[in-house]
């Protein structure tokens, strides 16, 4: 059980091996906070919703992304500044408009699998 850490090395395990195995798995805390905070931007259906709309129609305008999910524009704009903060998604500036579009390349594996029909 050399994976185990020396704070919980004296409880006890069935298995030991898979132990170690498990611990592997999980990996470093941090990766596993930056994946569980990416899925906590997906879990929210209206920006499951915008995403959903960027990584099937490419960039689109906040007042098209409005008219496509339903949502007003200020939610638009919010729900946006969110992930672009988190790096998920930039906008390009063409004049006075600006498209954004989905950057990260893990969340468009996970868009990928949720844009799949029939997907379960």
């Amino acid at each position: 059980m050399h994976l185990v850490p020396a704070e919980r090395a004296d409880r006890r395990t069935i298995d030991g091996h898979r132990v170690c195995d498990a611990i592997a798995a999980i990996g470093e805390p941090g990766h596993v906070r930056a994946w569980a905070d990416r899925f906590s931007l997906l879990a929210d259906a209206r920006r499951l919703a915008l995403l959903l709309a960027l990584y099937r129609a490419g960039p689109l305008a906040v007042s098209d992304l409005a008219v496509a999910t339903g949502m007003n524009d200020p939610a638009v704009s919010q729900a946006l500044r969110l992930l672009r903060a988190a790096g998920v998604v930039e906008g390009e500036k063409e004049g006075r408009i600006v498209r954004y579009r989905v950057v990260d390349a893990a969340t468009e594996d996970l868009l990928k699998h949720c844009a799949t029909d029939g997907a379960h």
